[in-house]
This record gives C-alpha cells, sequence and structure tokens, in this order.
C-alpha cells in the first residue's frame, strides 16, 4: 500500500466529488500527491487563496496494483510529453463539470505553476506543442500527481 496525501485547508474525512475545483490538471476530482512536502505546500496556498482553515494534510492508502485493473479505466503518463500538455490544455479549458475523459485515475507529472499562461500562449499560435511542454514543466523538478475521478476510483482509497 502506497501513502498518498492530500494538501487542504480542513481534514478530508469523506471525499466528496462535487467539491472539485474545474480547469485543473486532469479534470475535476480528487488530487493526491506520493510527496507529502508537496501536499503540505498546496494546503498552505489553499489556507492563503481561501482566507480561511489551517493547512491541513490526509493521508491515504491506496494499492498501486489497481492501477492495474482491467476494471478501471487509468491512464499514466511517465514523464512530460506532448500527449500529457495536451491532455493538461484539455482539461485546462472545459469549463463544465462534465469530464473530458472517461479515466476513473489518472497519474502524471504535476505542470508549473503559470499553465494558464502558457495554454493561452499555445492557443494564439506563439508557441508550439514541444515549447508548451517545456515550459508546462514544473519549475521545482518532476513531481507526480493521482487523480481520482470516479466514485468506483474514490472507494480504492482508504483513510489513515
Amino acid at each position: 500500500m502506497k501513502k498518498l496525501y492530500h494538501g487542504s485547508n480542513v481534514p478530508i474525512v469523506a471525499i466528496d466529488l462535487t467539491k472539485s475545483k474545474l480547469g485543473k490538471d486532469f479534470g475535476c476530482g480528487f488530487y493526491l500527491s506520493p510527496d507529502e512536502q508537496q501536499a503540505q505546500k498546496q494546503a498552505n496556498n489553499t489556507v492563503k487563496r481561501q482566507n480561511t482553515g489551517s493547512p491541513t494534510v490526509t493521508i491515504f492508502l491506496f494499492d498501486e496494483a489497481q492501477l492495474e485493473s482491467s476494471a478501471l479505466n487509468v491512464k499514466v503518463f511517465d514523464t512530460y510529453s506532448e500527449e500529457w500538455a495536451e491532455f493538461i490544455l484539455l482539461n485546462r479549458r472545459n469549463k463544465e463539470r462534465k469530464p473530458s475523459h472517461d479515466y476513473d485515475i489518472v497519474y502524471g507529472p504535476i505542470a508549473n505553476d503559470t499553465v494558464g499562461v502558457q495554454l493561452r500562449r499555445f492557443v494564439e499560435g506563439y508557441i508550439n506543442a514541444s515549447q508548451l511542454v517545456e515550459e508546462l514543466k514544473y519549475n521545482k523538478g518532476i513531481t507526480f500527481q493521482y487523480f481520482f475521478g470516479t466514485e468506483r476510483a474514490i472507494k480504492l482509497l482508504q483513510r489513515v
């Protein structure tokens, strides 16, 4: 079982996908990091952005063998690529609660915090796809995230 961390301004007692935000890297869903420090930074940022609560990291256990399960639709991005950048563009531009893909779980790199600016430059033709990939790379080195986008996927997480 792998430990995964979720940073927020409140403890997560039960995961509620209806509270997920639009326009995220892999779409509306529940995001976790295998890096506790990354989750703590996210918790701090959430408190600053919402000006409420206190930085809280909730720990979950996940059996990574489930990524190979035929019962789930899983997408894995092992590294930065044009496919990864295009997937982020698809999800960041989706302003509806209806998902732009049918994956239960997505695993892949976190995009740079300036993703909105870079995507706009790509869409407007100022940079090409390979430049987009380079500019979306997380500036603190490659860091991965897990996206759980369906109730079927959420049920695989065990809160510690």
